[in-house]
């Protein structure tokens, strides 16, 4: 036993939780804030999923489980575009729902501007917002 009392929560739960700490956003919204260079656009898709769908030009490519060691500002594998905690990054994942997970771990790392798009690349799409296509 754990010594706590907490409950297990179901991943619907746990998504709920998650988004109440901050404000997501619209695909609309996303695009602009990359166009006037406010936001960072990183797309954690998995590589069949890019290759199949495409890529949003500009969008910083990181692969999930590579995500928090490459945005620490202070970790010794971050990228160049890892510039500090009040860096504004907005995830995106295929439909919007590991996104909001990864957001939140990225505010556990201090990144508090930390957001993900709302319906994933798939409203980024929806949108008819710019899409190139994939590489194999």
């Amino acid at each position: 036993m754990s010594g706590t009392d907490e409950q297990p929560v179901g991943i619907d739960e746990l998504l709920d939780r998650v988004r109440e700490g901050y404000r997501r956003v619209e695909a609309r919204q996303a695009h602009e804030a990359a166009r006037t260079g406010e936001a960072l656009l990183v797309d954690i898709r998995y590589a069949a999923l890019r290759e199949r769908d495409g890529l949003i030009p500009g969008a910083l490519v990181i692969e999930r489980n590579e995500l928090e060691w490459r945005l620490d500002p202070r970790g010794s594998h971050r990228l160049p575009q890892a510039t500090g905690h009040d860096l504004r990054i907005v995830i995106i994942c295929n439909e919007g729902y590991a996104s909001s997970l990864a957001a939140a771990s990225l505010h556990q790392l201090g990144l508090r501007r930390a957001t993900d798009l709302v319906g994933g690349f798939q409203a980024w799409r929806a949108e008819g917002l710019p899409v190139t296509p994939g590489h194999p």
